[in-house]
């Protein structure tokens, strides 16, 4: 069945890719997204809502503690008046007046166990691993995954919970990883946060916590280290995870128990078989959206299913008015979904065309 897209919003936005395809784009709790945009030595914070209304000004302007340091996963306060980026040696929290509020220091990044340092804070170690962060969304924690002070020729990566306010750790979870890279994704419960680790050809870490002033309560879904924690959706209680090379995408309920299954979908007469790639989410608490995988390489194999969010059964392969669109989708929740492209450096919008209602952050 063939599901027929219209073209809600469209923007130039160049960078924008990094909203689809990267961990630009952070959502909070009954607030709408915003985009955070490397620009030069300054990262530029935008209301998508309002991007797409057509305010070329971003909300706010950080400039970057490290400018040589490209990596890590950032994030900025529920209010647009901090920001906590995750360097190679310290996690540090700005205001947007470049003001350092408070850093947390930890062990370098860099691949090369006890290999010095000059003490310059600009110096970038060899190698691009790195973490991430994450500030609750209640604005009173920070949630980073960080490299912790190893032992002589030992390594210990943690997942740590900081005092937004200034930095003290509250709590600690050493980590069974050596991570590539890694992201957070915050449940709009308010309450859990979910942390992603990629380890390259040693798979996926993935693990789920919460604080309660006291106590941190963790688990993972570590067993076959392959799932890959994709998206949440306030109207849908578990998550939803792809296995890392595409075999499957699975609903999960809170404690990791899975939901439904499906298989890589069936390809077309005269095709090889297709896998699922990471990009994928609830368009709503009814439907998800996958994207098959390797379009980039194959754009004629390109495809975007909807399918049922209990059930993972397909509902339809969409179709699109202005032709094939290949890449990675993003979908907002709200019965939207964006796509970017690379030559006209377009941020583009979608909703099904038969669509009656929005989430009110696109009104």
């Amino acid at each position: 069945m063939s599901i027929t897209a219209q073209l809600r919003d469209s923007v130039r936005l160049p960078g924008g890719r990094e909203l689809v395809s990267g961990f630009a784009l952070e959502d909070r709790r009954d607030d709408p997204y915003r985009a955070l945009l490397r620009n030069g030595h300054e990262l530029e914070v935008y209301d998508l809502r309002e991007l797409f209304a057509g305010e070329r000004a971003p909300k706010a302007v950080f400039p970057l503690p490290w400018p040589r340091w490209d990596q890590g996963v950032h994030s900025v306060s529920p209010d647009g008046t901090f920001a906590v980026f995750s360097g190679q040696r310290s996690v540090r929290a700005m205001g947007a007046d470049g003001k350092t509020l408070w850093e947390y220091r930890h062990s370098c990044w860099g691949p090369e166990l006890d290999h010095p340092h000059t003490g310059d804070e600009q110096e970038v170690c060899r190698g691009s691993e790195h973490g991430s962060c994450r500030i609750s969304d209640d604005g009173r924690l920070v949630w980073a995954h960080v490299v912790g002070q190893p032992e002589p020729g030992d390594w210990q990566e943690r997942w740590v919970v900081l005092d937004a306010r200034d930095g003290r750790e509250l709590a600690r979870l050493p980590l069974d990883s050596a991570a590539a890279g890694s992201n957070h994704l915050s449940h709009p419960d308010g309450v859990h946060m979910g942390l992603c680790i990629g380890m390259g050809q040693d798979g996926i870490l993935l693990y789920w916590a919460r604080w309660d002033r006291e106590m941190l309560t963790s688990w993972d879904l570590n067993e076959d280290r392959n799932r890959i924690l994709t998206d949440v959706h306030p109207g849908y209680p578990g998550f939803l995870t792809v296995e890392q090379y595409g075999a499957d995408l699975r609903l999960h309920a809170p404690d990791g128990a899975v939901i439904a299954e499906r298989k890589e979908p069936e390809p077309a007469v005269g095709e090889d078989e297709a896998y699922w790639d990471y990009g994928c989410g609830f368009v709503d608490s009814d439907t998800v959206i996958a994207s098959t995988a390797d379009s980039d390489r194959d754009p004629e194999r390109a495809r975007h299913w909807l399918l049922d969010a209990r059930t993972l059964r397909t509902r339809g392969v969409v179709t699109y008015p202005t032709g094939p669109v290949d890449g990675d989708v993003r979908p907002l929740g709200d019965g939207t979904w964006l796509t970017y492209d690379d030559e006209s450096e377009t941020l583009n919008r979608w909703a099904r065309a038969d669509a009656s209602s929005f989430h009110s952050r696109f009104r």
